[in-house]
């Protein structure tokens, strides 16, 4: 599998992710694929070949290989990197519709963007990578079930008991490098755990960030209403200057006569 492609293809994810992700992508490709493609397809491509049992039955070797590793390591890690990895495709899908519907909005209206910056996680793209990570935490989350449940709680023994057909009765089977395997089995656990780590931080990041942006914005409106609510009470005069403003239209006599009707109206 070419996955220096897979790496330069996701390297333009980096541009729009958080610093959640890009520890996350800097795990994957350091402490994982490049673990995976340097070492563990070496550690364990003898799995087969060096895999012996105790017994000369024909076909009882295959069937007791077969038990005990339903599903090759490496196998299973390459299927759950390249299913960990595609999500973050969507992203970079997202980002570039955008970008040709900005592309055509600016052909048709001279110059006016539709979108000030295509990358910004604003909108359905801020939904978007949401749901991508929440799909590469539950892709990682489900291997590593899967990884827990066919090797007894991610474990290899040294000696394995089999007893399927066509063996003739219990026969001893054994695997090569055990501990080694083992080893390398969890550092991949570890490290898809802190990758699921990664993503759950980045997803509290993401969801916090929007409810104080919404707050602010809360906040900002009600502050405005109450300044406007303020300047208009300022504005209006009260009764009592109403009425002790001078009519320019009255008489000396006519005024003094309307400030008596006043006085015995306010002693009423």
């Amino acid at each position: 599998m070419n996955w220096s492609g897979l790496e330069n293809l996701l390297s333009g994810v980096n541009k729009y992710s958080t610093a959640f992700g890009r520890i996350w992508l800097s795990m994957v490709f350091v402490f994982r694929v490049l673990v995976f493609v340097v070492a563990a397809q070496r550690v364990w491509g003898d799995e087969n070949k060096d895999f012996v049992c105790n017994t000369r039955q024909p076909g009882c070797t295959n069937v007791c290989y077969d038990h005990i590793f339903p599903i090759s390591h490496i196998r299973l890690w390459a299927l759950q990197l390249i299913f960990v990895t595609c999500p973050s495709l969507m992203v970079m899908a997202h980002v570039k519709l955008r970008e040709g519907k900005d592309k055509k909005y600016v052909e048709l209206h001279q110059g006016s963007h539709l979108y000030a910056n295509p990358g910004k996680k604003r909108g359905g793209l801020w939904w978007t990578y949401l749901l991508s990570l929440i799909f590469k935490a539950g892709f990682d989350s489900a291997f590593l079930y899967i990884l827990f449940r066919l090797y007894d709680g991610y474990d290899l023994p040294r000696l394995s008991k089999c007893q399927l057909s066509p063996c003739p009765n219990t026969v001893d089977c054994f695997i090569s490098r055990p501990t080694e395997k083992k080893i390398f089995m969890l550092f991949m656990v570890i490290s898809s755990a802190v990758c699921i780590l990664m993503c759950i931080l980045e997803m509290i990041y993401l969801i916090g960030k929007r409810i104080m942006k919404i707050l602010k914005i809360r906040r900002e409106n009600e502050r405005l209403v109450f300044a406007e609510q303020h300047e208009l009470t300022t504005i209006t005069p009260s009764r009592s200057q109403c009425r002790s403003r001078r009519d320019p239209t009255l008489t000396d006599s006519e005024l003094e006569l309307s400030k008596r009707k006043d006085a015995k109206t306010t002693v009423l």
